[in-house]
């Protein structure tokens, strides 16, 4: 493998210009000890973690009748875990314009081949996560290769996932 150094970057490709991403600062995901900034008790936020909830969308996501069966929480812990989760992730509420905006960031990309693009109904749609599947294994390999080429393209971080 061969690092470039900035000077020695490859020529630039002329190409339309890729939407700007929503760039957040701070982590991907927020910690349950977090919570203790909003009053909640280390002994609490250990029972959360000791039953694999580690953050607070998990919190978040995990109901309260689950909350209830960890050992030692009661109504009043669980309620006051469940609203400093929401202080914290706010409400994941979208009006239909922010939805709107979100969906023109989407783009189709070209798998190379006009038959398979034929398929997808014009290619693979970005922000998204796709499987293809085939009778043999040699066919997602080659379109796994050709999209890791597609994304290196776009500057867009790429995880391929056989």
């Amino acid at each position: 493998m061969v690092r470039r150094t900035a000077s020695q970057s490859a020529p630039t490709v002329s190409r339309p210009p890729s939407p700007q991403e929503d760039i957040e600062e701070g982590p991907y995901f927020d910690s349950v000890d977090e919570l203790q900034q909003h009053g909640i008790n280390v002994q609490d936020i250990l029972k959360l973690k000791a039953a694999a909830i580690n953050t607070v969308s998990g919190v978040s996501m995990t109901t309260r009748r689950q909350l209830l069966k960890i050992k030692g929480m009661s109504e009043a812990k669980v309620e006051k875990i469940k609203e400093a989760a929401h202080k914290i992730l706010g409400s994941s509420f979208s009006t239909g314009l922010e939805v709107s905006d979100k969906r023109k960031r989407v783009l189709i990309i070209s798998t190379g081949s006009k038959a398979v693009d034929t398929i997808l109904g014009g290619g693979i749609i970005s922000q998204s996560i796709t499987e293809g599947a085939t009778r043999r294994r040699t066919m997602p390999a080659v379109n796994l290769h050709g999209q890791s080429m597609a994304s290196i393209g776009l500057e867009r971080p790429s995880l391929p996932i056989p």
